[in-house]
């Protein structure tokens, strides 16, 4: 029934979801219109709105769910998720005072921790902003258990299958489309604005953050775990080549929906992937596959600062940060090691230093002729759906590599975990 509020708003979170964001804020704006209190829409409407690059409409449509329920804690989270606003005095009061109320519970109540620390380190309130920091990320630790074990298993026995012998001999096996490119690493590592850059190359569209690879792995999984199979990843080994075609294929039938362009290349930016770079090797062995590189203390602080809607349960804990960094070197490094040069690194801080060298380096290795666009990257008119939107709009600062080292003091248990990483982070 296309007059069931209810519906029309389903419909519009679904066409998000594939990408059409701007048919989506007209359903939502549709929705307001005939009952203007509802505070959940608005803040739906303020996330297709960030997503466009409407930033004022983002910005009002945040105030509005805000004024109607000054308690909604995701309302104030987005708008210091921008990360380009600031909270004024009676804001930020305003934010403590819902903290104060007992039935300020769950969601709201790490999304105001979140927030108010955002507006203390925009004051420089360093320790102020960092207790609120681990508060949110302590409460939403609760909700989200993390077994850092669990990747590490994962990334010894992928060393183990996955071998220069064992590569050369399902080298062809997979789907022959050379189509995606993935961009994978960590979250906060610079990922956003490497996929700005080439989202701007006339042969290559950007999509999102596709979860394909991480649900075509997590179905190996369930079949192991009913008996049907060998673990994941070992049960890569026991596929015929038909299989393993079949797989490539599967991940471009289910991203075809995110391709509106028309382009023969598109992204995948999901940072997890780097957990199944064996998988995309064998499935998809055209694509072309970029290592977003930060260095660990930024990126460390940067993804424990950082409240992510789901998938990045290690982000709660400096010391699983640490060791999840460590796991994701070692595991690059096995794979650098079988087919040097295969795995297309960008480091960040280079990036921000020397951006028109690297990004000629950087489309060079892709096989992509160089286009004045791809240095113009933010005038580039797209929907982008992360952390970074905002800030890929803008042209490369340099401000920000090294404003980790205001938290340094708090930093210890991360520093721990990393070890040699922190030295050793650019090979």
């Amino acid at each position: 029934d296309p007059a069931e509020p209810n519906w029309r708003v389903l419909h519009a979170s679904c066409l998000g979801l594939v990408g059409d964001y701007a048919t989506a804020a007209a359903i939502f704006e549709e929705a307001l219109a005939g009952a203007p209190n509802q505070p959940g829409v608005w803040l739906s409407l303020g996330h297709a709105r960030r997503t466009e690059g409407k930033r004022a409409e983002a910005v009002a449509a945040y105030r509005r769910a805000i004024a109607l329920e000054p308690g909604l804690g995701d309302a104030y989270w987005s708008l210091a998720n921008l990360k380009t606003q600031r909270f004024d005095a009676a804001e930020i009061a305003a934010m403590q005072a819902q903290l104060k109320r007992p039935e300020i519970v769950g969601e709201d109540r790490f999304h105001l921790h979140y927030a108010l620390g955002k507006a203390l380190e925009d004051l420089g309130d360093w320790a102020g902003a960092f207790g609120h920091y681990a508060e949110g990320a302590r409460l939403r630790r609760e909700e989200a258990p993390y077994d850092p074990g669990e990747l590490t298993g994962l990334v010894d026995r992928s060393t183990v299958l996955f071998t220069r012998d064992f590569l050369a001999a399902r080298a062809d096996w997979g789907a022959p489309a050379p189509d995606p490119i993935f961009i994978l690493g960590l979250p906060r590592s610079g990922s956003t604005l490497v996929e700005q850059i080439l989202a701007s190359h006339s042969a290559v569209e950007g999509t999102m953050e596709l979860a394909e690879i991480g649900a075509i792995a997590r179905e190996f999984g369930r079949a192991a775990r009913r008996g049907r199979g060998a673990p994941y990843p070992e049960v890569l080994g026991e596929l015929a080549a038909e299989d393993i075609a079949r797989i490539g294929q599967t991940f471009l039938d289910r991203t075809k929906i995110q391709r509106k362009q028309g382009k023969p290349l598109f992204i995948d930016k999901m940072p997890n992937n780097f957990q199944h770079l064996g998988l995309i090797r064998l499935a998809l062995p055209k694509a072309r596959v970029i290592d977003a590189r930060r260095h660990p203390m930024a990126t460390g602080f940067s993804c424990f600062k950082q409240h992510f809607a789901r998938g990045q349960a290690f982000s709660y804990e400096l010391g699983d940060i640490g060791r999840y960094y460590a796991d994701y070197l070692r595991l690059m490094r096995h794979f650098d090691a079988l087919e040097p040069g295969r795995v297309v690194r960008v480091i960040h801080e280079d990036l921000v230093a020397n951006p028109e060298a690297e990004i000629r380096r950087l489309l060079g290795a892709l096989d992509l002729g160089f286009e004045p666009a791809c240095l113009n990257f933010h005038a580039t008119d797209r929907a982008v759906r992360t952390a970074s939107s905002e800030q890929v709009r803008q042209p490369i600062f340099r401000e920000g590599l090294d404003h980790w080292r205001h938290f340094e003091t708090w930093l210890g248990p991360l520093k721990a975990a990393l070890g040699p990483a922190l030295e050793t982070w650019r090979t």
